[in-house]
């Protein structure tokens, strides 16, 4: 082992996914020295084995499926995707699993990269090991920023491990479509590579412990999903737990609770993420390794006056648009006490992540897509909140029928009835993943809901579904 001088900083970023690179990018506008670590590849997991590839994947499947629900064109879209094309199209949005143009950026930026394993080694200190056993310490005068992420985690099932199941990393990174995949797991990932893989080619059986689907939306959401999976050759198995798992002869067994052999090729376990602060010195910091890194709103680590947790590591909402924002109030709150300057900490304030309580956005790219924002209606109930419901359906909507034939999908609104305001929307049906910013945007602004009778939608677009639910409050 080799060691060389300590090099101070007065940023340490540990972690160059999207998320650390935010925060960098905004400690650096502000004039602050900034150093980022990474142990793989710059850009993250984001870019290369989950958002970019995955949704490189599915783009090909959701634009099939809208074709086929317009006459004159459906004929023409009947067989099969091109597995291969689409694969080598994913491969492009993933840099070929190369980093150079993420480098590129952060050297444009003027921040330092260290690539090796970085551990914390104290407060404001943090080591870096490269593969080769050379030691760099980095210290910071301001603040170090956790931003490792997250990574699969895996079940303690007899057998997991000779089996070598799929994560999430190997579901988006597959060079071929398997001929029969098990998928494990009700969630967003294990929904979206079920869509993914069954129109790559694969024989897709989904195993999922719960009652349904997408357990974490409105229960009409993973109602409909489950039920456009099925009618794609999906088998759907809920209320079915795996009890073990083994390779015959190349083949993946399963058994179920329920007593059931299943058999694949491949298995997909997609039953939820870790913290990935295993091994990078929290003990050092007083902290818990492995441990979800509790942060007030400003990201800051609670008990800690220099170490920020941002993004999924932190657990407050694990998904990459809402970790750059993450990023940008963190960059932003380093900057300010760096520099001695007011916090702006009330909610809503250029120094806080409020949206992470009130205004979480996220899309699930299945056929039909799923998409919310805010509080679904058990939560906001559940928060205290005196609020009503109002559901419509989209074949109210003359966008829908002209989006697609048979076009399917239902929206929802939660309005507080002592403010009058919104407190979630969901919607559900082909397209409307492009539906979930102006529902953000209305939550986060606190719009009246006679305000939003003057927000008059283009006709005709599937956004004519605020009209419909705002007659629908109206008249209910």
């Amino acid at each position: 082992m080799t060691e060389t001088e300590s090099i101070a900083y007065d940023v340490v970023v540990l972690g160059a996914g999207p998320v650390g690179e935010n925060v960098a990018d905004r400690t650096r506008a502000a004039g602050l020295t900034t150093a980022i670590v990474e142990s793989e590849l710059v850009g993250g997991e984001c870019s290369y084995w989950a958002c970019m590839p995955s949704k490189a994947l599915l783009r090909p499947v959701i634009a099939q499926a809208d074709a086929r629900r317009l006459p004159g064109l459906s004929q023409s879209v009947q067989g099969p995707l091109d597995t291969p094309a689409v694969l080598a199209r994913r491969d492009t949005y993933t840099s070929h699993w190369q980093d150079d143009g993420q480098v590129a950026w952060l050297n444009g930026i003027n921040a330092d990269l260290y690539r090796g394993h970085g551990r914390l080694a104290g407060p404001r200190t943090v080591t870096v090991t490269t593969p080769d056993g050379t030691v760099t310490t980095l210290t910071a005068r301001h603040a170090v920023a956790v931003s490792t992420g997250t990574r699969a985690q895996l079940p303690d099932l007899p057998g997991l491990s000779e089996v070598k199941p799929w994560t999430s990393r190997e579901a988006t990174s597959a060079e071929a479509a398997p001929g029969r995949l098990i998928v494990v797991g009700g969630g967003v990932v294990a929904t979206e590579m079920a869509t993914a893989w069954q129109a790559l080619g694969s024989r897709v059986t989904l195993l999922v412990r719960g009652k349904g689907l997408l357990n974490r939306m409105e229960p009409f959401a993973g109602e409909l999903v489950a039920e456009a999976l099925a009618q794609a050759g999906v088998d759907i198995r809920t209320g079915t737990s795996v009890d073990s798992v083994s390779r015959e002869n190349g083949t993946v067994v399963a058994l179920t609770g329920t007593g059931d052999r299943v058999e694949a090729d491949e298995i997909l376990f997609a039953t939820g993420r870790v913290p990935h602060t295993d091994d990078i010195g929290l003990d050092t910091v007083g902290l818990e390794p492995g441990s979800w890194l509790e942060t007030d709103d400003t990201l800051r680590v609670t008990g800690t006056d220099w170490l920020y947790a941002v993004g999924d590591v932190n657990h407050r909402a694990l998904l990459t648009h809402q970790g750059k924002y993450q990023a940008r109030i963190a960059g932003a709150a380093i900057a300010a006490r760096a520099a001695g300057d007011p916090l702006l900490d009330e909610p809503w304030g250029a120094h806080v992540a409020t949206a992470d309580h009130d205004a979480v956005p996220q899309v699930v790219f299945t056929d039909p897509e799923a998409a919310a924002v805010g509080l679904s209606l058990a939560e906001a109930e559940q928060a205290g909140h005196r609020v009503r419901a109002v559901d419509v359906t989209f074949s109210t909507v003359a966008g829908a029928g002209l989006y697609g034939d048979g076009y399917k999908g239902r929206a929802r609104m939660v309005v507080d009835l002592e403010e009058e305001i919104l407190r979630g929307a969901t919607f559900v049906g082909p397209g409307v993943g492009e539906l979930v910013h102006s529902a953000t945007i209305a939550i986060t602004g606190r719009v009246p809901v006679d305000r939003l009778w003057h927000a008059v939608p283009s006709y005709p677009t599937l956004s004519e579904v605020w009209l419909r639910l705002l007659e629908a409050y109206r008249d209910s």
